[in-house]
């Protein structure tokens, strides 16, 4: 069947191409994907399919194929919002939206599943089962990203999904080349914000006040030393504060400053304790210089964790895309966020990190995800078409086997 799926891809390649330029020229943020989810609607009832549906969990588009045979049921996500970020990429296709781009590389993955989904029609009374496609909006938007919403919606029922499977362009890898691995594949993501207050004073009277941004200071540095001390050395965490306002004039000491970060676990447990480690560190800092801290912690995605079961069978597909030296034995795990974790809670799955930077160019010279010079390999996106059909039609084949 893989034939099929190559000449299938090949048919319809310059289509993906055409809607990855489109989708690249238009960009949409978090919960604004109106124009996005109409583009792949409209593509989506042009072909045969049982059902193509809008609205879901927001903007979100989800449609159904029934196989000819009967078999289990394989879910495939892809994302469709953007960032807001200006592009400096000068491509002929670069956002037409100001302040707005497809930096992380979602334009892709919605391209890539739309070629897919017209590929497994053409092959429709050989697939031993149903597929369920997903584009899913506001990945971006932590700490409630739209698979919750779509999920709500029923997206996984009717009829119940069995696994679900994902995909990520990652420019660390080079075209022709994809990780697929059981575990964890991406970190929780959460949110942190600590409030500091002090007293305010004259700039020339500084110990009639309370210095707000000297304590703020001493909070900075007291979270570091979280990771290093806390956090159990064979475990790994990522606490950074990204923000840091204090103040309201040059010679006055200021009353408040705000911290405002990220953190990111892998183990349930540890994340688990940061919420209490980092409540320690920023009261007990703040409190040294007579300020007092307040911490709001808000949970995120958690970890996207690959089913082994899954991940065994689409390695099996990617070896006849990619052949076995296109296969990433094993890959760093990258503390990103993702909400395809909510998949991942509820259905077996798999989320797999397809190379796309060009050959020949050096990983240190391509502009890395959320970048405003970020583009993916066009040549990246055949690979992509092909291993989503060859990960849906051999998923269906091995759980329709149990």
């Amino acid at each position: 069947m893989y034939d099929k799926i190559v000449k299938f891809e090949e048919q319809y390649r310059p289509e993906t191409i055409e809607n990855y330029k489109h989708l690249h020229m238009h960009p949409e943020i978090s919960y604004e994907e109106r124009e996005t989810a109409a583009f792949v609607a409209e593509r989506l009832k042009k072909l045969p399919l049982d059902e193509v549906k809008t609205g879901v969990g927001g903007y979100g588009v989800s449609a159904l194929l029934r196989g000819g045979l009967p078999g289990p049921v394989v879910a495939l996500r892809a994302d469709m919002d953007a960032l807001s970020i200006t592009e400096k990429t000068a491509v002929d296709y670069a956002s037409r939206n100001p302040g707005v781009m497809h930096a992380c590389g979602h334009d892709g993955h919605t391209a890539m599943l739309l070629s897919a989904a017209a590929v497994l029609c053409e092959m429709k009374e050989e697939l031993p089962g149903s597929v369920r496609f997903i584009f899913q909006p506001a990945e971006e938007k932590t700490p409630r990203g739209g698979a919750q919403g779509m999920i709500e919606d029923g997206v996984l029922d009717s009829p119940r999904v069995d696994a679900v499977l994902g995909m990520h362009l990652w420019p660390a890898l080079p075209t022709g080349e994809i990780a697929i691995q059981p575990g964890a594949v991406s970190a929780a993501s959460d949110h942190l914000t600590i409030k500091v207050s002090g007293k305010a004073s004259h700039g020339a009277i500084p110990d009639e006040g309370i210095d707000a941004n000297l304590a703020a200071a001493a909070v900075l540095v007291a979270l570091q030393g979280i990771v290093s001390r806390r956090v159990p050395p064979r475990e790994s965490a990522v606490v950074s504060i990204g923000t840091m306002n204090g103040g309201t004039k040059y010679n006055i000491i200021a009353e408040e400053a705000v911290l405002d970060g990220t953190v990111r676990t892998f183990n349930p447990s540890v994340r688990e304790m940061m919420p209490k480690w980092i409540e320690q560190a920023a009261k007990g800092a703040a409190e040294a210089y007579g300020a007092s801290a307040a911490v709001d912690y808000v949970k995120g995605y958690p970890s996207v964790i690959n089913a082994p079961e899954v991940a065994e069978i689409a390695r099996e597909a990617a070896a006849a895309v990619f052949g076995e030296q296109g296969l990433v034995p094993e890959m760093p795990i990258p503390p990103i966020g993702e909400d395809f974790s909510f998949y991942a809670q509820k259905r077996p799955a798999l989320f797999a990190m397809l190379g796309c930077r060009p050959q020949g160019v050096q990983p240190e010279d391509m502009p890395a995800l959320h970048n405003d010079k970020f583009l993916p390999d066009l040549k990246a996106l055949s690979y992509g078409v092909r291993y989503i059909c060859a990960a849906a039609v051999t998923t269906l084949k091995r759980l329709g086997e149990k």
